[in-house]
């Protein structure tokens, strides 16, 4: 018997053996699985890192891209409302010199102080025009608040100049189709 038992002792023997290497196998398996997943949370934290910088670093750019386009803007702002006028101030110049030149000859004669002026007008009302200028119609017109400030009404005119512009007493203008004086008009009652 006692062989009997030394072979149940063996084979108990050699199952724990085989038990504490299958344990031992385990564990370092686990440990080695752990290892790597340790690497590879750490490799993700790198990813994750660098993810961080290049967006931390393109909102950085983005930030001080829009901080030029608003300095940018309000310089460019600046110089417009500054030199807006630049360009009717050009095309007024030569009238101005036509005006010196007509003072600077004296001459007696009326008719050709006259014709001067008819032409430093004429070239002054087609700048205008080349500017955007226009002068508002109102001979025979209805009124229209949009375009005539009525400064008179004038009675007893009848019923077919009722509401309609009689006199202008003051040329209105528009620039580009936006009005920039109303003309001052007597309107029929």
């Amino acid at each position: 018997m006692s062989n009997k038992n030394e072979e149940k002792e063996i084979e108990i023997n050699d199952k724990n053996i085989n038990e504490k290497e299958t344990s031992e196998n385990i564990n370092n398996e686990a440990k080695h699985n752990d290892t790597k997943e340790e690497l590879t949370l750490e490799e993700q934290l790198d990813v994750a890192n660098k993810q961080i910088e290049l967006l931390k670093d393109k909102y950085l750019r983005t930030v001080a891209e829009f901080d030029n386009y608003k300095k940018r803007t309000l310089k460019e702002k600046t110089e417009l409302v500054l030199n807006g006028s630049e360009k009717a101030v050009c095309a007024v110049l030569p009238i101005l010199d036509d005006f010196e030149r007509a003072l600077a000859n004296n001459t007696d004669d009326a008719q050709a102080v006259k014709d001067g002026m008819q032409l430093i007008f004429n070239k002054f009302r087609k700048t205008l025009e080349s500017l955007g200028v226009k002068k508002i119609e109102t001979e025979g017109k209805d009124f229209d608040v949009d375009f005539h400030e009525a400064v008179a009404m004038v009675p007893g005119m009848g019923d077919d100049k009722k509401g309609k512009v009689i006199d202008c007493l003051q040329t209105g203008y528009q620039l580009n189709e936006k009005v920039i004086r109303h003309a001052k008009v007597a309107v029929g009652q």
